[in-house]
């Protein structure tokens, strides 16, 4: 059985390489091969998953991993072969369509690819059955163990607060411009304090590196091989930062997994709502906190010269400035999860057959009006912004809320450590990072997402901590 485990490791992360290929510099002409590739790949995976070797296996194994692997081969053996390959291969040709789609501003190029990926999801999830909704089966792709009633119960029981804080957030930073820190910001400068923050939150360069890409991601290739991704603009500093930041959230926690665990459930992520709340907890509560800026202010200032002439109380108002905006990467804290909560309604439309693909720009340019006070310019900061639906991963937008409301509940359960809480007043937060790794990263998939947060934190996932800490950095 472990042999089969390296070998399915094996291929597993050869196709993530090729898809990082594909999405950092691979020619426009290579993606109809490329789709065949990684679906040839993917095909290979389903087959070692489903195969009476694997079945066999299982009985050698034991505890948390026989448990997992014992959950991967019954969802694994549901889905026929056929429909495996072709999920992989339409959605590698719809990624490179939804970026045509997107630089175009044309929704059209892209709509029958969502079409096709959206079929699929339907079959996948009457082939593994649910509850309730279709949705319930592509959720629990990414969060083990969740329903989508008791998301959206949680969403609905905080969707009005979001509201409140958001405008409250908007209102308190109406007086600062939303250029005041744009100025002269070369990329060069931008990856030097990029890599230099990476490093001194504890990313490791000799197993990973940053790469430029349209939509910034993380990809595992390896036990020791983590990609980052990021964009630039070349006037505004921090929004490269920030995304940096972000990212490394993730690296980190790939980074802290059991490495000679690569190929098991020991060894792996546990799921994309603990995922996130590493990017959130590192890019807000770290990157948006008076400690970090009182440290790397004066670097940034020695980087963009523009930068010199503010203090740290007019930089720090301005580095947590809100505004409502259409692009959700770009979104701040306080009106962040009205995005999620605008896809996680028209996801669960779309799957439910009550909204039809054609009909998406206008349903999400309503929704996003009711929201947020206006439409979007165009599709492209509409319904063509993320890269996700053309990824096939519907069911994969809630994890994010879920992740912002886990990172203020693990940061308040960290702070209580004095080591950690006294280091990060001083611009130190390597005992942070030692908290985690702890806490939640040496454990990979061997507790279910809500017993791990119980475990760190003494409870289950809790939205209190997570509105006290926006009432506090956006309403006091």
């Amino acid at each position: 059985m472990n042999d089969l485990l390296h070998e399915i490791s094996l291929l597993s992360s050869t196709s993530a390489a090729l898809d990082w290929d594909q999405e950092t510099g691979a020619p426009t002409g290579s993606v109809n091969y490329r789709a065949k590739q990684i679906a040839y790949l993917t095909g290979k995976i389903h087959a070692l998953k489903t195969s009476p070797e694997f079945q066999a296996g299982l009985a050698t194994l034991n505890g948390p991993n026989q448990r997992e692997l014992t959950h991967q081969y019954e969802r694994a053996t549901k889905l026929p072969q056929e429909l495996v390959e072709r999920d992989s291969e339409t959605a590698s040709l719809a990624k490179a369509a939804w970026g045509e789609a997107r630089e175009k501003n044309d929704f059209p190029t892209f709509a029958p690819h969502l079409e096709k990926l959206l079929k699929i999801a339907r079959e996948k999830a009457d082939h593994w059955g649910y509850e309730d909704e279709p949705y319930d089966a592509l959720l629990s792709e990414y969060e083990r163990g969740a329903k989508t009633k008791e998301v959206a119960t949680l969403f609905d029981s905080i969707d009005t607060e979001l509201a409140q804080i958001a405008a409250a957030a908007v209102e308190k930073s109406s007086s600062i411009p939303a250029d005041f820190l744009h100025g002269d910001s070369p990329i060069a400068a931008q990856q030097t304090l990029n890599r230099e923050v990476a490093e001194s939150l504890g990313f490791d360069f000799s197993q990973g590196r940053i790469d430029t890409t349209a939509h910034p991601f993380c990809t595992t290739l390896g036990p020791q091989d983590i990609r980052l991704t990021t964009r630039y603009e070349d006037h505004d500093f921090a929004s490269s930062l920030f995304g940096v930041m972000h990212e490394t959230g993730h690296g980190l926690y790939e980074q802290g997994l059991p490495a000679s665990d690569f190929h098991l459930p020991s060894g792996q992520a546990v799921s994309l709502g603990i995922h996130e709340s590493q990017s959130r907890l590192w890019e807000n509560h770290v990157g948006r906190s008076r400690p970090f800026w009182e440290k790397w202010l004066p670097r940034a200032q020695e980087l963009f010269p523009h930068l010199r002439s503010f203090d740290l109380d007019q930089f720090l108002p301005a580095v947590n400035r809100c505004a409502y905006s259409a692009i959700r990467v770009e979104a701040d804290e306080a009106t962040y999860d009205l995005h999620i909560l605008l896809r996680f309604k028209l996801e669960r439309a779309l799957l439910a057959g009550e909204l039809e693909v054609a009909d998406v720009p206008e349903a999400w340019n309503s929704e996003f009006e009711k929201l947020f006070g206006f439409r979007p310019a165009n599709d492209s900061e509409g319904c063509l912004q993320d890269i996700h639906w053309s990824m096939g991963g519907l069911g994969y937008f809630a994890t994010y809320s879920l992740g912002n409301i886990n990172s203020a509940q693990l940061f308040e359960a960290a702070q209580k450590d004095p080591t950690v809480s006294s280091a990060f007043a001083k611009g130190d937060f390597l005992p942070l990072l030692t908290w985690m790794q702890k806490n939640i990263h040496a454990h990979g998939s061997t507790l279910f997402p809500q017993d791990l947060m119980e475990n760190a934190t003494g409870s289950k996932t809790d939205p209190a901590p997570y509105l006290n800490h926006l009432r506090s950095r956006f309403t006091s």
